[in-house]
């Protein structure tokens, strides 16, 4: 954006979303980037539908065991992260920002400790600061996993190219049983759907897609709205 639009954007509807996420390992079928990705691309459809500013996502998150993957860059510690966002709050806050939106679309204990703390921090009565996450969507029809079902079902309504599941092995040559949804053998990688943590993405039905992105979006209007109010 502009100077001018930026400033037309924050008169019009003073929300900052900046979203989060990481670099890691989605098995063979998702970039490397969903989690920043999907906060991305949600906060940019509630901005369209709400008003507000989005700022490019850092991809850099911290915690959920996931270190040791291919391509994977995952902070060790929180201090790493929250110093950056700490200072992104205080200009935001200078710039006539009155709420900021951490969204985070990487969940784990330790990322979502470090942005309650930052929200708690750093609210004060000219500018609240709001910590939520794609976990935290309320009313959804699929609940929220690693590279499962639901993260490729909502990555789809938002970038379907991105998700490319003739990378996985079908499911006639290698079928899973009903009760391996988190079974620790797919942390091993010989196993056909290496890295998923979840519900078989392979049982992916395109007619899904938009209504669970249009559900989060609306979700994520709500919550901003309350915050406003």
């Amino acid at each position: 954006m502009l100077p001018w639009q930026l400033r037309e954007a924050v008169a019009r509807r003073p929300v900052a979303y900046v979203p989060l996420g990481t670099y890691e390992w989605h098995s063979e079928h998702l970039p490397v980037g969903l989690d920043a990705l999907t906060a991305h691309g949600l906060g940019l459809r509630a901005a369209a539908l709400d008003g507000g500013v989005v700022l490019p996502a850092l991809h850099y998150g911290t915690g959920g065991g996931h270190g040791d993957y291919p391509w994977t860059i995952m902070m060790p510690r929180a201090s790493e992260i929250e110093a950056q966002l700490e200072f992104t709050i205080s200009k935001l806050k200078l710039f006539g920002f009155k709420l900021v939106v951490l969204f985070s679309g990487h969940f784990p204990d330790q990322q979502l400790n470090m942005i309650d703390h930052l929200a708690k921090a750093k609210s004060d009565a000219s500018m609240k600061v709001m910590a939520t996450a794609v976990n935290r969507i309320e009313g959804l029809a699929l609940k929220p996993d690693h590279a499962g079902l639901f993260e490729t079902t909502l990555l789809a309504a938002l970038w379907p190219q991105l998700v490319q599941l003739d990378r996985l092995p079908s499911l006639k040559i290698a079928p899973l049983q009903e009760g391996d949804v988190w079974e620790a053998g797919r942390h091993e990688p010989d196993h056909p759907i290496w890295g998923v943590v979840g519900p078989d993405p392979r049982k992916f039905e395109v007619e899904q897609a938009q209504p669970l992105l249009n559900a989060s979006v609306r979700w994520l209007v709500s919550e901003v709205r309350k915050q406003l109010s």
